[in-house]
């Protein structure tokens, strides 16, 4: 039945919380900011996503939202706002040093390979993204990868998936299934780009864009399960 399975990346093939935990508590270290704690990336994380919501709803540019992120954090905590720019350019480059998959994830993308054209699906940002794939050796298990900088427009914009639609030569949409963690980019981009819905949903988070969701799965292997029917 399906030929392309699009994947998003971050939270759903690679722990994005962790290595954003991480890169941020290294940087604090390396600007020498003090002590970063769980409680401050737990503040850091909502802003986080408040932010990219605006990219998704193409409120804000991502060069915006990328900056416009870290001086809401800075000034929630005191810390001075000029480093925002330097700070987020070198938490791209941190962010790639730590690779940590989902449960699951590798296991299934192994599986799939050879069986499908596995097409990584991206709006995360170029330099952070080609050297997670690159350190985690998912550049060589991906058949094509599309991050939205390169693409020009981001999930769920339905542009970026037409763009994918031409580069791939995908004439028939039933052949496709997209397998997301966001609701708002995987699940809503796939509803609006005419293919086939995975929403891998751990949390069991509702569903408040009431959306039509092709497949919901609290578990990656629970894929297989599908792509059997």
């Amino acid at each position: 039945m399906y030929k392309y399975l699009f994947w998003d990346v971050d939270g759903t093939v690679l722990d994005f919380l962790a290595a954003e935990s991480c890169a941020i508590k290294a940087l604090f270290k390396k600007y020498e900011l003090g002590e970063c704690t769980d409680e401050m990336i737990e503040v850091y994380s909502k802003i986080n996503s408040k932010y990219w919501g605006f990219l998704e709803k193409n409120k804000m540019t991502k060069s915006e939202i990328l900056v416009g992120r870290f001086l809401e954090f800075f000034d929630l905590f005191g810390i001075d706002r000029d480093l925002a720019e330097t700070f987020n350019k070198d938490y791209q480059e941190e962010l790639g040093e730590y690779i940590v998959f989902v449960k699951d994830a590798e296991e299934v993308l192994l599986d799939e390979k050879g069986k499908y054209m596995l097409v990584a699906v991206t709006n995360g940002t170029k330099v952070a993204q080609k050297k997670k794939l690159s350190r985690s050796g998912l550049d060589k298990v991906f058949d094509a990868v599309f991050i939205s900088e390169d693409v020009g427009f981001e999930k769920p914009n339905i542009e970026y998936f037409e763009y994918i639609f031409e580069k791939l030569n995908i004439e028939d949409k039933k052949e496709v299934l997209i397998i997301g963690d966001s609701l708002t980019s995987d699940m809503k981009g796939g509803v609006l780009a005419g293919i086939d819905t995975c929403w891998y949903n751990p949390l069991h988070k509702p569903n408040n864009l009431d959306i039509n969701i092709t497949y919901e799965i609290d578990e990656l292997v629970k894929l297989k399960e599908i792509l059997s029917l």
